[in-house]
């Protein structure tokens, strides 16, 4: 299984193209199987019409291409704002004059040309020019490309049963148990990334003060959900804040999205699955998050917290790389005292994404700052989906707290 919180690599340049070039496989396997309309075709205003996606990861790559020291122009600038991810809100994105499918293949092509051929020979010394330093930019690339790939696989969800009809990866089987809480000491803890790629967002490193606290040892599974929805959970005005319970009460929400009304099977993609009780609950937003944990009698862990206890408690990842098209078992892999803090699912936090003391945007303010103090909810861990690459102990994902297609659950954390 893949190990997501010690996933970090030198950089060379053969290795960076060989990487950059499986990525593109997996990116286009997904969508081997789509015809012209099912690319073009927009489903939810939550997500963007897949051959947006895949032209945007061209555009992209265009883009931070031609701002290396030395590199010709970029190939395609006319389409530039087209696939401005922030000046074009996904809701609009399918009215847009799109490349077609063959374009948008043809102009991933040429950059994935270009992007091998510069990492080739680059100087990805420490001392050089900062995009290129330790090969920045391909990693930049590579891993822009692969959390797109993870939004194509929110959008597939989203679409009609059995638009696609993936080839899943069997899933491992549980191991162990994850039951009841794990000790975790307060004091000084160090938040950020040390090491490797970040995004910007992830740093600088920095020492918060954090009071000693318990956390699930694994994420909260379906059969601690159907407990809740039994006990009345969406009902009981009193464990929702106010926002969350005007949004349950607005969209009429009884249950995870995809769950039928029974509460016994769950819909991936082509086919109605029966929901394991051992799985880890998915599609929930943090409202619902924040019900449970108050039913629980706990809260969600701040970011700071997660992240704390995700460094004492190193783990194999249950499942990564979006292969399997669900979840594993709570329980799988090496045993520790905390599970799954990485795969299968991201995790809510209670803490509002914003920039960490001393942030300075970079590459550009639109990818991190942009969103600080908007009301959007810091998620982590990474979830069956995410690539391994993606999914390190440091990174920060985040979606507003109505948002429930993502695979995105929870852990609780109680004060010790």
């Amino acid at each position: 299984m893949p190990s997501a919180t010690t996933f970090q690599e030198v950089a060379t340049g053969a290795r960076l193209a060989e990487r950059l070039q499986e990525t593109r496989r997996r990116t286009l396997a997904l969508v081997a199987g789509l015809d012209d309309d099912r690319l073009q075709r927009q489903h939810d205003a939550l997500m963007s019409p897949l051959v947006w996606d895949l032209a945007h990861i061209a555009a992209y790559a265009d883009l931070w291409l031609s701002r290396l020291d030395g590199a010709p122009a970029p190939l395609r600038p006319d389409v530039f704002a087209l696939y401005d991810a922030f000046e074009q809100p996904r809701a609009v994105r399918g009215d847009l004059p799109l490349l077609d499918p063959a374009q948008a293949r043809d102009y991933l092509d040429v950059t994935l040309l270009r992007a091998c051929e510069s990492a080739a020979g680059a100087d990805l010394d420490p001392e050089a020019p900062r995009l290129q330093a330790r090969g920045f930019v391909w990693n930049l690339l590579l891993e822009h490309e692969e959390q797109h790939r993870e939004t194509m696989l929110q959008a597939l969800a989203l679409a009609p049963a059995g638009w696609i009809t993936p080839d899943r990866s069997p899933l491992p089987e549980r191991a162990g148990s994850a039951a009841g809480m794990a000790e975790i000491p307060g004091g000084e803890a160090t938040i950020g990334a040390r090491s490797g790629f970040a995004y910007d967002n992830e740093l600088p490193v920095h020492t918060v003060e954090l009071a000693p606290f318990r956390i699930d040892r694994g994420p909260v599974t379906v059969g601690d959900w159907r407990a809740f929805m039994g006990d009345g959970g969406y009902a009981r005005r009193s464990l929702w804040t106010d926002e969350g319970w005007t949004w349950r009460a607005e969209h009429a929400v009884t249950r995870p999205l995809f769950w039928d009304a029974e509460g016994e099977h769950v819909r991936r993609y082509d086919r109605m699955e029966p929901l394991r009780d051992d799985e880890p609950v998915v599609h929930v937003s943090a409202h619902e998050a924040d019900a449970f944990a108050s039913w629980r009698g706990a809260r969600l862990p701040t970011e700071a917290e997660w992240e704390h206890a995700a460094s004492l408690h190193p783990t194999e990842a249950p499942v990564l790389g979006g292969t399997t098209f669900g979840p594993a078992p709570v329980g799988v892999g090496d045993g520790t005292d905390v599970r799954g803090l990485t795969g299968d699912a991201w995790e809510w936090t209670s803490s509002t994404f914003t920039g960490y003391p001393g942030f300075a945007p970079y590459p550009y303010p639109e990818y991190s700052e942009v969103f600080f103090d908007r009301g959007y909810r810091a998620l982590r861990g990474g979830s069956w989906a995410t690539a391994p690459c993606v999914a390190r102990r440091t990174s920060r994902n985040w979606d507003r707290p109505e948002r429930r297609q993502i695979f995105a659950g929870l852990r609780c954390v109680e004060r010790s």
